[in-house]
């Protein structure tokens, strides 16, 4: 049992460890299989997604993010044992936040933390609940992302699908194949997607925030992923989700929109296409009774706006106990959702790893 709430995973599990501000930030991979070719480009071609700086639209955090593959991999190969990967945190500045020791930044961690720890929590750039620590999720899910495909042939992919009430439309299983990373917010719709960079860009001029949705699909998963109950497809999928920082909250399918149907309007009707059972809609999103039923796992990712803002904020003093005044300066998103696009496929590929060498689809040893 996971004591401390930093692991994840039953055999293709995760660790997480690193601080915003620490010496560095990564993962450790236990029982990912042996065999598997894997290099620090496959990894790298993941964190290049996600890292800050590379965009005027979010965070200009200068960190290269270069990963090291310190154990696991031997002969471009892994070898069966823990894969630790990390990368060193360089472009620090942990000035600006002594302020927010006896002030807690509105919509932070930063209270909770100083409760909890008993003060001993690392406050620099949010320490352990900043969004920096997902450059080891990152890192582990494209461990998971390689491993699915080589044996499974699973795709997975994630996009922007809302960004401050602006939302992609009528875009296609292409469109998000080859248009997704065409822009900077991470949308296979075009239009949608200058319309949303014209909002961002608004509302950092006013100092504030906004929230939106990440939208993953999935296709190639065989039926039978999951138990049911508590170790339930959607469940463990739902619980990992939420680790990502600023999630608020998740649906498949249909989600919340079957609150308002009817049992025959949200209902997927079976047929048999080219020998194989489907269903004509995917209102259930590709998950039954916590089980994958072979259609394509839709979710969506609701994600609050950066609490970081420029905006005078109230808190209070928690030397003298009074109320207080707050701003909040240094370098921050706008908006997650562009560099929480590579997170949410990530972490969606590491637990479809988990349940499929669990469900014996993936041997311990992987051979050409």
């Amino acid at each position: 049992m996971d004591l401390t709430g930093n692991i994840i995973g039953e055999r293709f599990v995760v660790i997480s460890f690193g601080e915003s501000h620490g010496r560095c930030v990564g993962a450790v991979v236990d029982g990912c299989p042996a065999g598997l070719e894997l290099s620090e480009a496959d990894i790298q071609r993941e964190l290049d997604l996600r890292k800050p700086g590379t965009s005027s639209l979010i965070s200009p955090r200068v960190e290269e993010d270069k990963v090291e593959i310190l154990s696991g991999v031997f002969e471009g190969r892994t070898t069966g044992s823990p894969i630790c990967m990390l990368v060193w945190n360089k472009d620090v500045d942990s000035e600006p936040y002594r302020t927010f020791v006896n002030r807690p930044r509105p919509g932070h961690a930063d209270y909770v933390a100083r409760i909890k720890y008993g003060g001993f929590a690392d406050w620099r750039g949010g320490g352990r609940f900043s969004g920096r620590v997902t450059a080891g999720l990152v890192m582990a899910g494209a461990v998971a992302k390689k491993l699915l495909s080589k044996t499974l042939n699973v795709e997975i992919m994630a996009y922007a699908l809302e960004i401050g009430g602006i939302r992609a439309r009528g875009f296609t299983l292409d469109d998000i194949r080859n248009k997704r990373y065409s822009n900077e917010v991470r949308c296979p719709d075009e239009a949608a997607a200058k319309e949303m960079i014209g909002k961002i860009n608004e509302v950092k001029s006013e100092g504030d925030s906004l929230g939106g949705i990440v939208e993953c699909q999935v296709f190639g998963l065989p039926v039978g992923l999951g138990e049911p109950i508590f170790s339930s497809l959607d469940s463990d999928l739902s619980r990992a989700l939420f680790a990502i920082p600023a999630v608020k909250g998740v649906e498949f399918g249909a989600g919340f929109t079957a609150a308002k149907l009817l049992g025959s309007q949200n209902n997927d009707p079976y047929t048999i296409t080219d020998g194989k059972v489907v269903t004509t809609t995917n209102n259930a999103g590709g998950i039954l009774g916590g089980i994958s039923t072979g259609m394509p796992l839709v979710l969506r990712v609701a994600f609050k706006p950066p609490s970081s803002i420029a905006k005078k904020q109230t808190t209070v003093d928690l030397s003298s106990m009074k109320e207080a005044e707050i701003v909040v300066r240094g370098r921050h998103d706008t908006t997650v959702i562009p560099r929480a696009v590579p997170v949410v496929e990530a972490v969606v590929a590491i637990i479809l790893a988990d349940h499929a060498i669990r469900a014996a689809l993936i041997p311990p040893v992987l051979r050409d």
